[in-house]
């Protein structure tokens, strides 16, 4: 019996289904107690009695967590101690690290066995209590041999520090962080780590922390070398629209790498700080939330073989490109005739948006560095812009024509405020204003539900997509990937107001 094809199809998904395999894993978003005085000399006692009272929310999420079936669970960056120390002030809420050869060691069941360990003993009897493995970020230190190392002059080294404990409460991994962002009671590690570590649920399990993830070291070293799935991330992220919020960035490193990723912030509010999410190639499960200082436990299933899940998911699930994209895009332009005065037809309308804008290309400000753009005035068209080697074409169409403003901003160079690294960015924003000084700004709210295709002529592999939608809400693109020598985003399926499409490439090699 010969069956359909449509038949056979049906088949071979739900054998996918019943074969798949999950583990269910939590992030907590933290709402941290804060040292008031971070600067301030204190004593170890007085350190540790501040920290508890962080290590005493973190125990009550676990039980909640165990109760939904977690079984590993990561907390944030700097959630245990806080921020803003400097050298002096952090050794008193920095733990002991044993060094890897005194390793394995249950401080929780030998707590004794090393000295100003009590941080991670705590852990380790929370973990142990849970049942589940558990990731969390404290300060450490680490006695330093000059003959091995060039020394801190106190003898030392500090370093951000995640451990991983097992579901016995066993200390299996630990990962210094590789790039710090102005934390001046850390030190940067002599030798970057690719840390990675199997579970009984899923294997090859890496760690970055916060700012690693825009690097290659770490970051594309762990996952490319070691063949990595699933990344632990902790964070400390603070957000900046229109391409760096924390949701963004993490949503379009999972895709981008075709991996799962668990991320856990810090949430302040008042210092930009929320956004934490359970990442597969094709779901978010994630919080972001600027209204509230609530914190948020997220529990969420995810497949342990990454790319099983994406052959399923409908939303990133690779199709034919449509008839827009082609090896010579350039034939495409130029766009819709200008309207003349008053005239208005199906191929040229106009918005009071044109009465406000004088040229068509300019350039402004973005994310710090000088983006060129061109105008998205009409309801529907096709335009590019470029700058030095890249080339960024839109082909983009409007629910209605309204009276916001957008932009197709191009950026080919080397970012150097708050750190320094080599971009190239094609990004549809909505500008703050009708002023073209106002693309790049922060924006949160739209109302214009845009349809379109994205795509530019990288000179990297690397390129992660971001797609974000009124009041700071993830959508995963319809289609993304390689056509010829251009890269494309498809967002066919638009139901909420844009506030940013992007292609974010980094060029690591030329940092």
């Amino acid at each position: 019996m010969i069956l359909p094809s449509s038949i056979f199809y049906l088949i071979i998904v739900l054998s996918n289904v019943h074969c798949m395999e999950y583990y269910v894993a939590a992030v907590y978003e933290h709402n941290s107690v804060l040292n008031p005085n971070p600067a301030a000399l204190t004593d170890r006692i007085s350190a540790l009695r501040f920290m508890s009272k962080n290590l005493d929310i973190y125990e009550e999420q676990v039980i909640a967590a165990a109760e939904k079936g977690a079984q590993i669970i990561v907390f944030p960056e700097d959630g245990i101690h806080g921020f803003n120390y400097s050298r002096q002030s952090i050794l008193p809420y920095l733990d002991f690290l044993p060094p890897d050869h005194l390793l394995p060691w249950n401080p929780c069941l030998e707590p004794h066995k090393f000295s100003d360990t009590e941080i991670l003993q705590r852990l380790s009897c929370i973990a142990k209590k849970g049942k589940m493995f558990l990731v969390a970020n404290l300060g450490t230190k680490v006695l330093c041999d000059p003959l091995i190392y060039p020394c801190p002059s106190d003898g030392r080294f500090h370093f951000n520090t995640d451990i991983v404990l097992d579901d016995k409460g066993t200390l299996i991994a630990r990962y210094f962080k590789q790039n710090l962002y102005f934390e001046y009671g850390f030190d940067v590690p002599p030798v970057v780590q690719n840390v990675v570590f199997d579970t009984p649920f899923a294997s090859k399990f890496g760690i970055l922390t916060c700012f690693d993830i825009l690097f290659y070291e770490p970051t594309v070293s762990l996952i490319e070398k070691h063949n990595v799935k699933h990344v632990i991330y902790p964070t400390a992220w603070m957000n900046q629209l229109p391409l760096l919020s924390a949701i963004q960035i993490q949503r379009g490193f999972a895709t981008g790498f075709k991996i799962n990723l668990l991320a856990a912030n810090i949430h302040h509010t008042t210092l930009g700080m929320t956004g934490s999410g359970i990442y597969s190639p094709s779901n978010s499960f994630y919080h972001y939330d600027m209204m509230t200082e609530n914190s948020k436990l997220i529990v969420a299933r995810l497949p342990v073989n990454p790319s099983t899940d994406m052959s399923l998911g409908s939303d990133v699930k690779l199709s034919p490109v449509n008839n827009y994209v082609h090896n010579d895009p350039v034939q495409f332009l130029p766009t819709h005739p200008a309207c003349e005065k008053e005239e208005e037809t199906d191929t040229c309308s106009r918005s009071v948006i044109e009465d406000h804008i004088l040229p068509s290309v300019f350039h402004a400000e973005m994310m710090y560095d000088n983006f060129t753009f061109i105008s998205l005035s009409r309801k529907e068209g096709i335009v590019h812009v470029c700058a030095r080697r890249l080339c960024c074409y839109l082909n983009y169409k409007k629910d209605v024509l309204s009276n916001e403003f957008y932009a197709l901003g191009v950026f080919d160079g080397l970012h150097t405020v708050h750190g320094t690294y080599s971009l190239q960015i094609c990004a549809v924003v909505k500008c703050g204003g009708l002023k073209p000084s106002t693309c790049g700004h922060e924006v949160t709210y739209a109302s214009s539900v845009i349809n379109f295709q994205l795509w530019g002529n990288f000179s990297t592999g690397y390129i992660f997509p971001l797609l974000l939608t009124s009041n700071v809400t993830l959508v995963l693109p319809h289609h993304t990937g390689w056509e010829g020598k251009y890269y494309h985003m498809h967002a066919n399926k638009m139901s909420s107001g844009l506030v940013t499409g992007a292609l974010y490439g980094r060029l690591y090699d030329e940092d």
